[in-house]
């Protein structure tokens, strides 16, 4: 199981939200890009970027920054937040993001986000954000009518990279991963599933490890509190030392 640091970006900064609550922060890091180099060096194969501001605006917000970020590692990026339009795409993919993440568009036009994948086959992650079940977008501030299992079966035959699945209420919380959701949502479609939101510390890893259709996991407050050591975690959950 790949272990996937996080780096969530609020007004040029690494910070960390609580349930996706901007008003509720704690920034961790003033520079991203020195912060990607330490996750890097720690044997992250991939990193996972969230412009926060993006995600609320709907517009990218710190595209300059996050593309100082791409040239600053070897590793992988994956980026989520803002993007909402094939133009915004096409530019993300072009300055080194390996992936991009689609949330909000696929509850506000599902046709252009099967567009954009279908334009990028598996460059592109469905990212599913759930609360209490239901699709959540706009940086978690409006929740939809759309079941979260069942947004993910109406686009199980798009070539997407995977998904993304995020349960809110445990995000930020270190309360541990909602392994139930998470198991639904891995059965659902067939599709690899990357677990986000919770992981507080080794329990939870070695539970997602351990489910079927579970490829990776995003880890972010667990490792800048230092209840998960990132470079530990990685030799171990990722190649088995």
């Amino acid at each position: 199981m790949v272990i996937i640091p996080a780096i969530d970006i609020k007004e040029g900064r690494c910070v960390r939200l609580v349930q996706g609550d901007m008003d509720r922060e704690t920034v961790y890091a003033q520079d991203p890009v020195a912060q990607a180099q330490k996750w890097e060096q720690a044997g992250a194969t991939l990193i996972h970027i969230v412009d926060l501001d993006g995600a609320v605006e709907g517009l990218p917000k710190n595209a300059a920054l996050i593309g100082r970020i791409c040239r600053s590692v070897k590793c992988a990026v994956q980026l989520g937040g803002g993007i909402r339009n094939e133009k915004i795409a096409d530019e993300y993919l072009g300055i080194g993001i390996g992936r991009i993440v689609l949330g909000t568009l696929l509850i506000k036009d599902m046709p252009l986000a099967e567009r954009i994948v279908r334009a990028h086959p598996n460059r592109v992650l469905a990212g599913i954000d759930g609360r209490d079940g239901m699709v959540a977008g706009h940086g978690w501030v409006e929740v939809s009518a759309v079941r979260a299992v069942d947004m993910a079966k109406r686009i199980a035959d798009w070539p997407l990279a995977g998904i993304v699945f995020t349960d809110i209420s445990r995000d930020g919380m270190m309360e541990g991963v909602n392994l139930e959701e998470t198991a639904k949502m891995a059965v659902a479609t067939g599709l690899p599933l990357i677990a986000s939101g919770g992981v507080s510390g080794r329990a939870d890893l070695k539970a997602l490890a351990a489910m079927p259709g579970v490829e990776a996991a995003i880890v972010g407050k667990a490792l800048y509190t230092g209840a998960i050591d990132a470079a530990s975690a990685i030799r171990e959950f990722q190649f088995g030392g």
